[in-house]
């Protein structure tokens, strides 16, 4: 078996409808680098801008910002009213 004149490393993730693949490659002599990823859903990502077509996405984020911030501005506002009480 042929040596490569390169030192690869290789991460792969399989997610459920996606598989993502990191490449980082190095010439044993040199100084540069290549990284590369690959992406690929399953299905394609033509049925995936139509399902998200289908949907509505700026609802969905709406309400994620809303769930996620609704901590820190109930108290501000919970702060705010406590100090208008006292005289």
């Amino acid at each position: 078996m042929a040596r490569s004149g390169y030192d690869e490393t290789r991460a792969t993730a399989r997610l459920p409808s996606l598989d993502v693949e990191i490449v980082h490659r190095r010439p044993l002599e040199g100084g540069d680098e290549q990284i590369s990823m690959t992406v690929r859903a399953v299905p394609s990502f033509e049925a995936f801008g139509r399902f998200l077509e289908a949907s509505n996405p700026l609802l969905f984020w709406t309400r994620v910002m809303e769930m996620t911030w609704s901590p820190w501005l109930s108290g501000r506002n919970h702060a705010t009213t406590e100090r208008l009480r006292k005289p």
